[in-house]
């Protein structure tokens, strides 16, 4: 597979198409999707999908990819959470979920400071290099279970979780300062909601839900108990 004759062109529509109308309407959001390649962080073997409205397989097996979590989420997904936690350039950031490390790019580019965690070792590996190669010097991926963040290091301006949960484990709230904010994806198929969480003081946290989408699983989170009749 190829990228499009025009990438650029194809980048605009990707932007103007897909993006903006799923209220992405942030100049700085929208100015960095438009330099920050996201090309350069697919596979190989989907380079053709690179700007396609869809989640792109990073292992070989797509279906396997979805099962386990190990997907590139839409770029409309990725923009609009990246609008909503709004990161400051003075802010130390938690991703979740590294993947391709695409999302991790954009966060550091508007963050002081971004550490991802990601529990498979070669998406890890492939992540860092992606990072490298992007310029990205402010990221740092870590093969880790992110499934309970890092409370050692926290605690963290923002926290984003790039895949879906079926609840927000309190140990990540926990992680949060002060004003701080976190966003996930949360529920069950076929609708789960992405949520924004903000601490607003010691043990006080403010919830709004922003838009519905659907996402793979991230890996260790603990399912709601099921009620059996």
């Amino acid at each position: 597979m190829t990228l499009p004759a025009s990438i650029e062109q194809a980048r605009f529509n990707m932007i103007e198409q897909q993006i903006r109308p799923w209220d992405v309407l942030d100049p700085q959001v929208l100015a960095l999707l438009s330099v920050l390649h996201r090309e350069d962080f697919v596979p190989a073997s989907h380079q053709a999908l690179a700007f396609v409205d869809m989640e792109i397989p990073l292992v070989a097996d797509a279906k396997a990819a979805r099962q386990s979590g190990r997907c590139m989420l839409a770029p409309r997904v990725e923009a609009r959470m990246l609008q909503d936690v709004a990161p400051q350039p003075h802010e130390k950031v938690l991703e979740i979920g590294t993947g391709s490390g695409y999302m991790a790019a954009l966060l550091g580019a508007r963050a002081a400071s971004v550490i991802s965690l990601e529990i498979d070792p070669q998406l890890a590996a492939a992540a860092r290099a992606n990072l490298a190669r992007a310029g990205a010097k402010n990221v740092e991926v870590r093969e880790a279970d992110g499934a309970r963040g890092l409370p050692a290091e926290g605690p963290f301006d923002v926290i984003v979780l790039s895949g879906s949960v079926a609840q927000v484990p309190e140990i990540l709230k926990d992680q949060l300062k002060v004003g701080g904010r976190l966003i996930a994806i949360v529920g069950d198929e076929p609708v789960m909601r992405a949520t924004l969480i903000t601490r607003t003081g010691a043990v006080g946290f403010t919830e709004t839900q922003r838009w519905d989408t659907v996402a793979p699983r991230l890996a260790h989170f603990a399912e709601l108990a099921r009620f059996k009749f």
